[in-house]
């Protein structure tokens, strides 16, 4: 009986496997909206790859993460990123990178998610004030204060910042699990959005004026990436 039990639990097992197996890839844009005629596409879910044969060194290659991002912006911060489209050979290998640098007491990355990708940061300079929020319904925030060779987490599609509350110019760079993870910057997608949301619908799930909301709108928010 306990063989028949064994049996059982292993197609099953084998079955899970097979289903697993048989998922669909983690998506790599925003959307990819099916065509029947392939003539009028334009992109795919990643890239077309070139033939291995004709890689070359250059593919896999980035220089220039030595030198600082120009942190002279409304926000105080630089992103400088190295994915797909910086490197194309790290096509469908999951990863990529990112330097990221304040300015002293101030700089900020402002609250943002990455739609396909988790984030680890290490702090090679500076002082920094990082956290995320965890989803509905509990919105907790989850915060720590780093220091040079720190490291942090943000799991993926979670709302998270980074903020240097030191007195000297901050560095950090942030590996992500996706060659393309995305990054929606609230403030940006929420008043800056094109054409603008309907300032009624922001009124109301903001409790704020809609004047204010107006004005939001009017404003010019900065992309630091």
């Amino acid at each position: 009986m306990k063989g028949v039990h064994f049996l059982v639990a292993f197609l099953f097992l084998a079955l899970a496997s097979s289903f697993a197996s048989a998922s669909d890839p983690s998506p790599l844009q925003d959307f990819c909206v099916a065509l029947n005629d392939t003539k009028n596409a334009v992109f795919v879910n990643g890239k077309f790859c070139k033939d291995p044969k004709l890689a070359k060194a250059e593919d896999f290659f980035f220089s220039g993460l030595n030198m600082p991002g120009n942190t002279s912006n409304q926000l105080g911060s630089k992103v400088t990123p190295v994915n797909v489209e910086q490197v194309a050979g790290l096509n469908t290998l999951g990863i990529s990178l990112a330097r990221i640098d304040f300015a002293p007491y101030g700089g900020l990355n402002p609250p943002h998610t990455h739609p396909r990708a988790t984030e680890i940061l290490v702090v090679l300079e500076g002082t920094l004030y990082v956290g995320f929020v965890t989803s509905n319904p509990d919105n907790r925030l989850i915060t720590k204060v780093l220091y040079p060779g720190d490291v942090f987490v943000f799991p993926v599609g979670l709302i998270h910042f980074q903020f240097n509350i030191g007195n000297t110019n901050a560095i950090a760079f942030a590996g992500l699990s996706s060659q393309n993870p995305g990054v929606i910057t609230i403030a940006n997608a929420v008043f800056g959005s094109n054409p603008p949301i309907n300032p009624d619908v922001l009124a109301k799930a903001f409790q704020l004026d809609k004047n204010v909301v107006k004005y939001l709108q009017s404003k010019f928010w900065w992309d630091n990436n």
